[in-house]
């Protein structure tokens, strides 16, 4: 095919999207900034973050500056923290060794924390008009279907192939604002029309020319990846109250929610009661109602108690260290807290009070 790329350009420019938040600049910061946001999340959920994220660090030397903990609180809902742990290592590099500058290429961009070669690729391409390939989901979706690409995209081999086939169709002899366009292209193309589940075969460029239009294999490929078992695991979380504060303890830096605020966690009701006794819990728990959160590889049952503080075990001062913390409930948002651990604290907030 070979006149994909210009296709794609002139689809691009009468049908992309033109109006998302880190479109129509070529500021590094905000380009790499949405790009890390976006991997393996929907634009809707990102805009609101983006936002907040540029109101409170508006350049990377802010950002850069900023505690760990400000930024792991302002991420907290995204899901798949270790991009915020990177975020932050990355500013720093980048004011450290690059004078808070972006370099320019695609290889001093993969070697910057949490920026891999796809989005290397993609932040040349719009801040700098390099003609550099991605593979994301959308566009390893996109290329399957269009070439009849077989066989699981996370496979070495496949994608190593898709690798191949995405930089022969890139534009030769293209202006910086074609090439961004091509980038863009491919991103709108597999967000908006190629989706997973009923892509809208009708209004694509290539429906003429797709192998999976043409052979209806539109849901066969890509080839989905192997089912495996997803283990479930399951965990206690103490709830300490003390009128209207709980106790939050700070997660190790690496492993699920690493660096976030959350509940203290024990592997077992017993050992639960122990580590409420350790806190200041009057020595009694009450069951709360259960909740499941899923991650990619596992499935995570949460058993949570809830206890009060024994007033007789000294100042609450004396209760709380580096690595934990009395929160108020109003102020949970000045603390990087996990998703479902804000949604059982948020529910239960009205009977804390």
């Amino acid at each position: 095919m070979s006149d994909f790329s210009a296709r794609l350009i002139a689809w691009q420019r009468q049908h992309g999207r033109h109006g998302l938040p880190w479109q129509n600049t070529r500021d590094p910061y905000r380009i790499w900034l949405s790009e890390i946001m976006l991997q393996q999340t929907q634009v809707s959920t990102v805009i609101p973050y983006y936002a907040k994220f540029l109101a409170r660090f508006p350049d990377v030397a802010a950002l850069a500056a900023a505690p760990v903990d400000d930024v792991m609180a302002l991420w907290a809902g995204l899901g798949y923290y270790t991009r915020a742990r990177n975020l932050h290592r990355c500013a720093q590099a980048v004011v450290e060794q690059h004078g808070g500058a972006f370099p320019a290429s695609v290889d001093e961009l993969a070697e910057l924390p949490g920026i891999g070669r796809s989005t290397a690729a993609a932040i040349a391409s719009f801040a700098f008009g390099a003609r550099a390939t991605i593979l994301d989901g959308n566009v390893k979706r996109v290329l399957a279907r269009v070439f009849g690409v077989e066989g699981f995209p996370g496979e070495k081999k496949v994608e190593n192939a898709m690798w191949t086939l995405a930089e022969s169709l890139l534009p030769s002899n293209a202006s910086d604002d074609d090439v961004s366009a091509y980038t863009q292209g491919l991103m709108d193309l597999g967000a908006t029309l190629c989706v997973r589940g009923k892509p809208d075969c009708l209004r694509c460029p290539f429906a003429a020319d797709c192998v999976a239009n043409l052979t209806g294999r539109q849901r066969e490929l890509p080839t989905a990846r192997p089912k495996k078992t997803v283990p479930t695991r399951r965990t206690w979380m103490l709830v300490l109250r003390d009128g209207n504060a709980v106790m939050l303890e700070k997660r190790p830096p690496s492993g699920i929610w690493g660096g976030l605020w959350s509940l203290p966690e024990a592997a077992g009701e017993d050992a639960l009661v122990e580590r409420a006794r350790a806190f200041g819990g009057d020595g009694t728990v009450s069951p709360l109602a259960p909740l499941t959160h899923v991650f990619t590889h596992f499935k995570l049952n949460i058993e949570p108690r809830i206890a009060e503080l024994d007033r007789g075990a000294g100042a609450l001062a004396a209760l709380a260290d580096s690595d934990t913390a009395w929160v108020a409930l109003s102020d949970l948002d000045s603390f990087g807290v996990p998703a479902p651990v804000r949604k059982l604290l948020d529910g239960l907030q009205g009977s804390l009070i």
